[in-house]
């Protein structure tokens, strides 16, 4: 972040800029001002609209998602709203609207370039959510949301959101050509009638691994793969940037 980008002369420039960039118009530009403020920058800041930001942005992903893919069920329409609003895809967002250009950060986290940190890109795009919710009601946010996510929500396979994820793990690695995942028990806890059971989930040729728990050994592999996906998932993405 630049200086001109920090100056506050330049301050009403900058918003200007960044509504252009939300394709929205403030009618209470404080409140887009105060979505911007990090709690190190002074009062007020914007952890009360990233609060907002989040129970909106669930909401309404949650609604689109339910209308998009009427033959999803309800766990793999919670996998899907979790993996579209999960901190790494907020902070690609934020990038693309290049929110860490506007955050007011106090000294501190601005020399340690805080505005470039993940949790602080997809905090502050959360908060701007929040603030469009609250200048301009729910029509308002779910046309934001809509856009940002346009091209994610398009990329979703419903075909492939049917199959289970160990289904999921082992047919992506075998197009590569790859060995198998290879499941083990790692523990099982207690009694007979009411067990859980620990199970490590390992694709050696990506060096990936994941532990995951489950009432029976299928729930915790089906948990583990899950996550194992999600981290080959997320190193492609990062790859690819």
């Amino acid at each position: 972040m630049d200086e001109f980008q920090r100056s506050q002369a330049h301050w009403p420039v900058l918003l200007t800029r960044l509504q252009e960039r939300l394709s929205y118009r403030f009618t209470h530009i404080h409140w887009l001002e105060e979505a911007l403020t990090h709690r190190s920058y002074g009062q007020p800041h914007n952890e009360r609209f990233e609060f907002l930001g989040d129970a909106v942005l669930n909401l309404l992903i949650a609604q689109q998602l339910f209308e998009r893919f009427p033959k999803l069920d309800e766990g793999n329409l919670s996998r899907t709203r979790a993996s579209l609003v999960r901190e790494s895809t907020l902070a690609e967002l934020a990038k693309s609207l290049d929110l860490g250009n506007y955050v007011r950060l106090g000294e501190g986290e601005r020399k340690n370039q805080a505005w470039a940190r993940a949790s602080m890109l997809a905090d502050t795009f959360e908060a701007c959510l929040g603030a469009i919710f609250h200048d301009g009601g729910i029509a308002s946010a779910k046309v934001f949301v809509d856009s940002v996510f346009k091209n994610l929500i398009d990329q979703i396979d419903p075909l492939i959101l049917a199959k289970d994820h160990k289904t999921q793990l082992q047919e992506q690695l075998q197009r590569q050509r790859l060995a198998i995942p290879r499941y083990s028990i790692v523990a099982q806890h207690g009694q007979a009638h009411a067990q859980e059971f620990e199970v490590r989930c390992e694709v050696e040729a990506l060096d990936l691994q994941a532990v995951a728990r489950g009432a029976s050994k299928r729930q915790a592999e089906q948990a583990a793969a899950a996550i194992v996906l999600e981290r080959w998932q997320a190193r492609h993405q990062r790859a690819s940037q």
